[in-house]
């Protein structure tokens, strides 16, 4: 049988349980998957490595039995550092100098949510772009200046180096590394048996339309922001949104900017953006029939959108993150930070 490749997740005391637990589902179904089919094929084996052996209690309470130190682990192929409570790990010199060294000798190198803190303090997301949970993004930015933090994104690759979003974007970010390894029908298996999105609806994002949608509270909108998101072609001025809701023009702008934080321009702007970017990463489709699929008057009102919510044009964003070419394209997008219902 050919060699598994070797992945390893760090852990500690106080480590969010989903940024271990969903990686690891994700690697274990796909080695599952591909020995039913192909018995010797090449599949993964994941370990957990800690600062010493024995039990790792995570922030929830969830018990994690380590069978041994992080110093002890060989032949590492994708080394993970989960997040949580980081701050005793980011005061470990040794732990550090570890990563450093081991960096040199991995193909991958990638964090979840706050354990990309762990790679900055040790210095390897130094001149890099990166990714953490959206509540942590404005801190790591802070401690560290020299990463270009994308606040907005749910995973991000500059080189070998993969940084995630929180807790269940381990889960895309996983995902996205077996469909590197293993082809994208591998990856569409494993998203299937969990039951998750391969692509989730909201694209690369943190803050898709249809979650600032679903978040707005029952009461004078009805389900008005939800049937915009479902109805991007249709007549989406603040005339016609008013007169659905029974509403005069003035008022259903002061209530829609109350309920949903965004004028109803900017929400609709964004869920159309939203939507390109999905048709974008999707394939087929050229930029003037995503753009009209997306409700936008043109390809280059929509060139426009991505250039000022995302300081990037329609064709840089397929070659990105079009789900063929992702694998061929290391180069990192180096400006894709949003803000929610910006």
């Amino acid at each position: 049988m050919t060699r598994p490749r070797r992945v390893a997740i760090l852990v500690f005391d106080g480590v969010q349980s989903l940024d271990v637990i969903g990686p690891l589902e994700v690697f274990t179904a796909a080695s599952q998957q591909l020995r039913e089919r192909a018995p010797r094929a090449r599949g993964y084996a994941v370990e957990l490595v800690a600062p010493r052996a024995g039990i790792v209690t995570t922030g929830s309470g969830v018990r994690l039995d380590v069978a041994r130190p992080y110093r002890a682990a060989r032949g590492i192929d994708t080394l993970v550092i989960a997040g949580g409570d980081v701050r005793a790990v980011m005061r470990q010199q040794a732990l550090l100098r570890w990563l450093v060294a081991t960096s040199r000798r991995v193909r991958r190198l990638a964090s979840v949510c706050t354990g990309a803190f762990v790679l900055a303090e040790a210095g390897l997301l130094t001149g890099r772009c990166a990714t953490t949970h959206w509540r942590a993004a404005e801190r790591l930015a802070r401690r560290y200046p020299r990463v270009a933090v994308e606040s907005d994104a749910i995973f991000v690759r500059d080189g070998r180096v993969y940084t995630s979003a929180g807790v269940t974007a381990g889960i895309d970010l996983a995902l996205a590394l077996v469909e590197e390894d293993l082809g994208h029908a591998a990856a569409l298996d494993v998203a299937r048996h969990l039951v998750v999105f391969l692509k989730r609806p909201g694209g690369q994002s943190q803050f898709s339309s249809h979650l600032a949608a679903q978040t707005v509270a029952p009461g004078p909108l009805g389900d008005l922001p939800e049937w915009i998101v479902a109805n991007l072609g249709a007549d989406l001025s603040v005339e016609r949104l008013a007169a659905r809701a029974a509403m005069s023009p003035r008022n259903f702008a002061r209530v829609f900017q109350r309920e949903t934080g965004a004028t109803p321009a900017k929400f609709v702007e964004r869920a159309r953006l939203d939507a390109a970017r999905r048709g974008l990463e999707d394939g087929g489709l050229s930029l003037e029939q995503v753009a009209d699929r997306c409700g936008f008057a043109s390809a280059e009102q929509m060139r426009r959108a991505f250039q000022r919510h995302l300081h990037i044009v329609p064709i840089d964003y397929r070659r990105r993150f079009h789900r063929q070419a992702a694998v061929a394209q290391p180069a990192p997008l180096r400006a894709m930070g949003g803000r929610r219902h910006a």
